[in-house]
């Protein structure tokens, strides 16, 4: 760092106080995760500056040999990990790996159907605003309003929507959604009505990599996944096949050559179909990452990422406060505040001030806008990742309870800043960044 600060104050000066930001205070945003430290340097080496557009072995540039060696390390890591057959470690992120998807099994036009925005989906599952929406027919499914299943996705209705839109591609997956996939359910219904079922995992990698979760690789014809988020890597993305190597134009062929078939694919969508030259730094990052996934101290983070989750929800109910779906399977809460009388952006605002992080975020049947919302998003990767267990969630959910009991309170929001402080000064961060 002291190279940066030499060179580029300015730049520096801006890096040391976001190190503060994440070390004073509490990370709720389920989306985000503290990397380590080595996955962390793999990022800062000279690999950035090397094109190798291709593959290992068939590259487009020469002086690829080292760069090959670490994605062939990526990918095998990947594959362990994940039990599956098959992985690119190159997308720049789930975003353009879920275009590659799109790009490899879907025509313009054609119909598709995901989890609806509004009701915990994706941008990139079928969004009016987002390509998948522009460039696709896109339908959608979501949860139910009230009833035993409140909060869930009932599959019965799932199955009744894809008899009638009859889509080529249905997605599962979710940024908001509090419970577990039944993924033989949603494999049998794409069956039915001839669609290719994608799971995009970005949310729950980590989790399901660990065996906490359900795995959607034996039943989904593609898996895609962010490499942050509860894996705990650097920010992108990555494709897998598992077992079912079902080829997309439905030509009949032994398995080895549907993986083939399917890899290739795939393979083309990424490079050149969506993006050029791979981050070398960036994949020599994942390989660290999911070397360290493939320890046995990261099944043990995460189920405490899932206990710790549990705790928040028991705590936020005990306190009054209105739990989509009842509470969690995962590693996060959506808070229906309008029982409060909150919306979730004078929520976040007030919790800001407090230096404890989240974000608004719509729920199921909302009124409001998505610059507004009716809830907020929580999440237990980061802090977990930092050490905290059940005594600090518990006192996390005291604390964010006295800010959102009284939100205007600028005196309750500097006292709680202070202890918000003062338990983080207890689990330091990133000291080393700032030197």
């Amino acid at each position: 760092m002291l190279d940066l600060q030499r060179t580029d104050p300015d730049v520096h000066a801006i890096l040391r106080r976001e190190v503060e930001r994440q070390n004073d205070g509490l990370e709720l945003i389920a989306s985000e995760n503290f990397v380590s430290r080595a996955v962390m340097q793999a990022m800062g080496t000279p690999l950035t500056n090397k094109y190798a557009e291709g593959l290992p072995g068939k590259r487009y540039y020469g002086g690829c040999q080292f760069v090959d060696e670490v994605e062939d390390l990526a990918r095998e890591r990947a594959k362990a990990l994940f039990r599956c057959e098959w992985v690119n470690v190159q997308p720049h992120s789930g975003a353009s790996a879920n275009a590659a998807v799109y790009l490899a099994f879907m025509q313009p036009g054609d119909t598709f159907l995901g989890l609806d925005l509004a009701h915990g989906g994706h941008l990139t599952h079928g969004s009016p605003v987002n390509f998948s929406g522009i460039l696709y027919r896109a339908e959608h499914y979501g949860v139910e309003k009230d009833g035993p299943l409140a909060g869930r996705i009932d599959m019965d209705r799932v199955r009744d929507k894809a008899r009638a839109v009859r889509p080529k591609m249905i997605s599962i997956g979710a940024s908001a959604y509090t419970r577990d996939f039944d993924y033989a359910a949603f494999r049998s219904i794409a069956d039915e009505v001839g669609a290719h079922l994608w799971m995009d995992m970005a949310h729950t990698a980590g989790l399901i990599a660990a065996g906490e979760l359900n795995d959607p690789l034996p039943y989904c014809h593609v898996v895609t996944t962010t490499t942050h988020k509860t894996l705990r890597g650097p920010r992108a993305g990555m494709i897998l096949l598992g077992t079912d190597y079902e080829n997309p134009f439905g030509k009949t062929a032994p398995k080895s050559g549907r993986l083939k078939m399917m890899s290739e694919l795939l393979d083309g969508a990424v490079f050149p179909g969506m993006q050029g030259g791979p981050l070398m730094h960036v994949i020599a990052s994942k390989a660290v990452a999911f070397g360290e996934a493939l320890q046995p101290a990261f099944h043990d983070y995460s189920r405490r990422v899932i206990d710790n989750a549990q705790v928040m929800a028991k705590a936020f109910l005990e306190r009054g406060y209105d739990l989509v779906s009842g509470g969690t399977d995962n590693h996060l809460l959506l808070i229906d505040l309008r029982g409060k009388g909150l919306t979730g952006k004078d929520a976040e605002s007030a919790l800001g001030r407090a230096e404890i992080t989240v974000n608004k975020n719509m729920v199921p049947f909302d009124t409001q806008s998505p610059f507004v919302t009716s809830g907020i998003r929580v999440g237990t990767p980061a802090m977990t990742t930092r050490g905290f267990g059940p005594d600090e969630f518990e006192r996390v959910v005291a604390l964010v309870d006295r800010v959102l009991s009284r939100p205007a309170d600028d005196g309750i929001a500097e006292s709680v800043r202070d202890e918000v402080r003062t338990l983080c000064d207890e689990f330091p961060l990133y000291d080393f960044v700032v030197a």
